[in-house]
């Protein structure tokens, strides 16, 4: 069958409201006949004996005009329809979108039944139908109906399947999105085969997977802007979390020496292309290794989830580009880097108000409470990010910009922490934890002064924290993952894409 756009398929507002009255009526009528063997309008269930996926598994090769002698009762979304006097034709659409053609003739359902098919049956309605599996002669497998009914009446129309929606509806209304668009449905099972891939290689490594808490009494983990909310049982102010880290630390202390956690974070911030308000997030710490143990393990879990999702670690991305995620990836120091780049040298004990200059005469935003390190990954970035063409690990950063790492073990001035650039955008980050909890307090309080200063994104001091500290924590690394710009960098689409419902304004 040859599928053209329908006829009713709606295009103004005016259509719609018009489309909708008329389906109202049918619902009505088919309300009325509920004592009928049709069902009515919205039946509790219907006798499926298969699924449209199946059959096209089975009976896919077909040749034409084959009869199969096999009934089945399938169920599915019409999203195309044609009515031709003694035959009608429908496409039956699943979820995952796989479709078989539904064949309603005068011979085989008779005079009443046809004549409901064509008065009732609308574009976006569940239809459950059984009968013959068959091949037309065209080639296109199909049931020829015996005996059908509605599963569930659409009484507002489907968009026109054959127009591309704009990002924006699609964002809105992802249900339409899942509905008439092949990329849509393809990105939710990657996502749910990329979140099943990070399991089963922590498992491989004897990870223990938890959940913490997302309303807390203060954030930490990350320099970033809470959300801030008011808790009625307790009469007292909590935070959506920034971060699961300190809890996951916690659980370190306590002996859970690797251990994981995907879940939800909340920053009260700005909204891009690689930024959302809410956005899922991997972390995971292993005891006795350090960073460079984390990148390894980070290094795996990316490569896994990419074979999981694209069968290969050579991905293809969503506009045809090809992108590797294979091999050993590099890891370069973050000064020397930024030096080669800038032409001139930096190092941990360049002064502010040289790197002031230097980002001045290079058009590089000053940033607000501008410390050493915020200036030194500012220009960095102007100056390296976009030369990075394969995932690389940019190592060995400022200290006062990372106050939850250990100290670099022979470099002053800078910490063991790496991130993960991945198609021009930060993909991941990774420490060797600083665990002796006097620096770490040390470091709290110059969070705080900045804090105090103005800077809304500065950690705060956390006692409870630092009383698990105090009991021990053995030497770990650890890391922390978007999920979602893991999906951006596997199938190249936005961050909005990636994400199933979005915030949207």
């Amino acid at each position: 069958m040859s599928e053209t756009p329908a006829e009713n398929a709606p295009e103004t507002e005016e259509d719609v409201f018009e489309q909708k009255a008329v389906r109202l009526a049918k619902r009505e009528r088919l309300i009325a006949e509920r004592a009928s063997a049709a069902g009515g309008a919205y039946p509790v269930t219907v006798p499926v004996t298969t699924t449209i996926p199946a059959l096209r598994a089975e009976y896919g090769d077909l040749e034409p005009g084959a009869e199969t002698g096999v009934t089945a009762g399938v169920a599915g979304r019409v999203v195309f329809s044609r009515n031709t006097g003694k035959l009608c034709f429908a496409s039956l659409q699943s979820g995952d979108g796989s479709r078989i053609q539904a064949m309603v003739s005068l011979a085989n359902v008779g005079d009443e039944s046809l004549a409901r098919w064509k008065e009732l049956v609308d574009l976006g309605d569940h239809v459950f139908v059984t009968g013959e599996v068959i091949s037309s002669r065209r080639g296109e497998l199909s049931i020829m109906v015996t005996d059908w009914q509605i599963a569930a009446k659409a009484v507002l129309p489907l968009p026109n399947m054959y127009t591309e929606l704009s990002e924006e509806s699609r964002v809105r209304s992802r249900f339409l999105d899942l509905i008439v668009r092949d990329q849509a449905r393809t990105t939710v099972r990657a996502r749910a085969k990329v979140n099943a891939s990070l399991r089963a290689t922590f498992e491989q490594h004897d990870f223990v997977e938890v959940e913490t808490p997302m309303l807390q009494v203060q954030p930490g983990g990350a320099t970033a802007r809470p959300f801030i909310t008011h808790s009625n049982a307790f009469d007292t102010e909590l935070y959506m979390r920034i971060a699961p880290e300190l809890y996951l630390k916690r659980a370190v202390v306590g002996g859970i020496d690797r251990v994981f956690e995907i879940n939800r974070n909340f920053r009260n911030e700005g909204a891009d292309s690689t930024h959302s308000p809410e956005f899922a997030m991997l972390e995971a710490y292993q005891a006795y290794t350090d960073y460079n143990g984390i990148a390894d393990l980070t290094q795996e879990l990316i490569q896994n989830a990419a074979i999981a999702v694209a069968g290969d670690t050579k991905v293809t991305w969503a506009d045809g580009t090809e992108y590797d995620l294979g091999g050993q990836w590099d890891r370069v120091p973050m000064y020397p880097s930024l030096s080669e780049a800038a032409g001139v040298e930096i190092t941990p004990e360049t002064s502010l108000d040289e790197l002031v200059k230097l980002a001045e005469a290079n058009g590089v935003d000053v940033p607000p409470h501008a410390t050493h390190g915020k200036l030194v990954e500012e220009l960095w970035e102007h100056f390296v990010k976009q030369h990075l063409t394969r995932p690389t690990f940019v190592m060995d950063f400022p200290v006062d910009t990372s106050p939850l790492v250990r100290e670099h073990r022979t470099t002053p001035g800078v910490v063991e922490k790496w991130d993960l650039y991945v198609r021009g955008f930060e993909l991941a980050t990774g420490y060797s934890e600083l665990v002796d909890p006097v620096i770490q307090r040390e470091r709290f309080v110059e969070q705080a002064k900045l804090a105090d200063r103005g800077d809304d994104e500065a950690m705060r001091i956390d006692e409870e924290f630092l009383r698990a500290l105090e009991h021990g924590m053995p030497p770990t690394g650890g890391m922390g993952m978007g999920i979602d710009r893991l999906l951006m960098a596997i199938t190249g689409l936005g961050i909005r894409e990636t994400i199933l419902f979005p915030l949207v304004k």
